[in-house]
């Protein structure tokens, strides 16, 4: 029989008391402050008996249009997170002078902005903007739901668990200290014995399937479930630019997966893939990181580009300029954004010719970007353009992304990037292309297609104050940043011992204060939205004169989407139907085939967070028992075919009935 301290060791592996960070006040105090919001959040849905309509209407949802909906909820809690990490960073840069060692350990400030870059990309670009291609796309191809339903809950679950270990990192352990990409050998057992990047390794590998899946599902779903009549080259520019985005996902992820299980292994058995002394190689490693992670800013982006186009489209009242040489560009950025991730170490020796190669195709890849930005512009040229919240953004992205474009393009000249490499100039172009191109967009999107989900327009004004805010704080934060690595000033440090160059370093956290504001107008304009809902309602379904199919439907759209499928004629459907003067037929409705929804997904997820967590702790055991019930209810979920149903003509009549009776009485 096992002596205690033996069984303890192998159900809890490496996990001990000393493993919460109980002497870290910061994080002590942290951990005060979450378990008293959880506490009363989890009491406030307990006082309003609404677990069993969460469960049953939206936790085991399989609906599109609900799963996007959790998805951007999930991206705006992980913002709240990885926000927090960058204004404790700019806090300590700006204090952190000469005898002043400011307020963050070392150990603690690597912790943070290696968590604030994985947050922000893994955890709050890519849920919201998965989530807004979940929300829209089917609608925009006139589809009734997803190509493969199930699989899209279970997609978000896994990105759920992916985050929940990151945030457990915070108060079990630690997090990852070596960067967001956790290069070798900062990331090998021996400089990182803790539990630190095995977190990082877990929590991304379970997200990456999440999201592989995703982008796997989204993708049969625009190539085989397009409405009648809408060829490829009908598509609407969003559409088209989530086919896109979703291929890079199923070409680039796989990458990353297979690059995170070498590390591993490594880790985990002493393979030595990267340990250079041992025959391994470590720059492998970051080809293999940059070659997903190159393709990954696009992924981020191009859906970005689909927002805006359809945004200066519907708010400067004409067609889109040039769709067809749109598409070309957005075709053509994919092609090339795996061509260009050498850029990103032309310091590693590699030789004039191959960074001339990437220097070269890095260059390139700004004009069919450029030629988007034109386009854009004679959308607006002679249009009657209508400065509402959504082209705001847009505008002040034009201006952002360009500045951010044109640093871009000097990084790409491989002389200059000796100098600039590994320095702020770097960051502040990264977070000039990332904040001005995607968070922008993001916004623009929220703000465009959230009278679609709820029925009613966002608060103006609060979404105006947000607006000039992010703005202006985003020019604060980071143009400063421009001039310190102009002088040279490397990232990722805490402490400085110039005292001249502290002035910079506090207009920068100004500029994080400004954007912290900015943040508390997005909470105040959801909550005052949600208590004047009424006020806010539109009740034509069409609050902005939209070109696309999902304004045909009613806002928010029926849980069947369409009791007719569209016929396409246009890439404009929509406007082309109000041109023809469309109605909505009122009469030969056919029953509906329904998937019901399934708690497997949720279930899956939560497996895969108790695996994860057995992995990084060591807990063998538990780690077994976790994949093969991951495996049992996979399987088992496999043989509930037989649960779908079919919503009756009878019920349909009556749902499109009562639409119609609503717009009429509202006209």
């Amino acid at each position: 029989m096992l002596a205690h301290p033996d069984l303890a060791k192998l159900i809890f592996g490496r996990l001990t008391l000393d493993s919460l960070p109980l002497h870290v006040p910061i994080v002590l105090g942290t951990f005060v402050v979450v378990a008293i919001l959880g506490i009363a959040l989890l009491g406030a849905i307990t006082y309003y008996k609404l677990w069993g309509y969460l469960w049953h209407e939206w936790f085991t949802s399989i609906d599109h249009k609900k799963i996007g909906i959790m998805y951007m909820i999930l991206g705006f809690v992980m913002l709240l997170r990885g926000f927090s990490d960058a204004i404790m960073m700019r806090a300590q840069q700006a204090i952190a002078f000469g005898d002043s060692q400011g307020y963050l350990p070392p150990e603690h400030y690597d912790q943070i902005f290696t968590a604030h870059g994985v947050i922000m990309i893994f955890f709050v670009a890519m849920p919201m903007v998965t989530g807004l291609m979940n929300f829209v796309m089917p609608l925009q191809i006139g589809a009734r739901d997803v190509a493969f339903p199930f699989l899209n809950n279970f997609s978000f679950w896994m990105t759920v668990a992916g985050a929940l270990l990151v945030m457990t990192s915070l108060f079990v352990g630690e997090f990852a200290r070596t960067g967001w990409l956790a290069y070798p050998p900062l990331s090998d057992i021996v400089s990182s014995p803790d539990a630190g990047v095995d977190y990082y390794i877990w929590a991304l590998q379970i997200a990456g399937v999440g999201t592989t899946l995703s982008g796997i599902n989204l993708l049969v779903t625009i190539v085989k479930m397009r409405a009648p009549g809408m060829a490829l080259m009908k598509m609407p520019v969003f559409t088209w630019t989530s086919l896109c985005t979703n291929v890079l996902i199923v070409a680039a992820f796989p990458v990353l997966t297979v690059c995170l299980a070498l590390l591993a292994l490594d880790r985990y058995v002493g393979t030595n893939f990267f340990t250079t002394e041992l025959g391994g190689n470590a720059m492998m490693y970051v080809n293999l990181i940059w070659i997903w992670g190159h393709p990954e800013v696009y992924i981020l982006v191009l859906p970005a580009f689909g927002i805006f186009s359809e945004v200066t489209a519907t708010f400067s009242r004409k067609p889109l300029f040039g769709y067809a040489s749109m598409v070309y560009a957005t075709v053509v950025i994919t092609v090339l954004s795996y061509l260009v991730w050498l850029h990103h170490f032309f310091t590693m020796g590699s030789g004039a010719s191959v960074n001339s190669f990437f220097g070269i195709t890095t260059m390139i890849i700004s004009i069919p970007t450029g030629a988007k930005i034109f386009n854009w512009l004679f959308t607006m040229y002679r249009g009657r353009v209508d400065f509402q919240l959504p082209m705001m953004w847009t505008v002040a992205f034009m201006v952002t992304f360009v500045i951010g474009g044109m640093t871009g393009v000097l990084l790409a000249v491989p002389p200059a990037d000796f100098s600039l490499h590994n320095s702020l100039f770097l960051i502040a172009h990264f977070h000039n292309v990332i904040i001005g191109g995607v968070l922008f967009g993001l916004f623009a999107g929220i703000t465009y297609w959230f009278p679609k989900a709820f029925g009613f327009r966002l608060d103006p004004f609060w979404g105006k104050c947000s607006f000039w805010l992010w703005v202006t704080g985003f020019y604060f934060a980071f143009m400063p940043l421009y001039v310190l690595g102009l002088m040279g000033i490397t990232r990722r440090l805490s402490h400085f011992d110039d005292p001249s160059l502290q002035i910079w370093f506090v207009i920068a956290a100004f500029g994080a204060f400004l954007i912290a504001l900015g943040i508390a107008c997005n909470i105040i304009q959801f909550i005052v939205s949600f208590r004047n809902r009424e006020k806010l309602r539109d009740f034509t379904g069409d609050p902005w004169g939209g070109r696309t199919l999902e304004w045909s439907t009613s806002s928010p759209p029926p849980k069947y989407n369409f009791a007719f499928t569209p016929l396409v004629h246009d890439h404009d459907a929509w406007w082309m139907m109000k041109k023809h003067h469309y109605q909505r037929p009122l009469s030969g409705f056919i029953p509906i085939h329904m998937p019901l929804n399934t708690g497997a997904g949720i279930i899956m997820g939560g497996l895969s967070f108790v695996f994860g967590f057995a992995m990084i702790w060591y807990m063998w055991p538990l780690a077994a028992v976790s994949f093969f019930a991951l495996l049992a209810v996979g399987i088992g979920h496999t043989f509930n075919y037989h649960r779908d149903y079919y919503l009756s003509a009878d019920e349909v009549t009556r749902i499109e009935a009562s639409r119609t009776e609503l717009l009429a009485s509202h006209v």
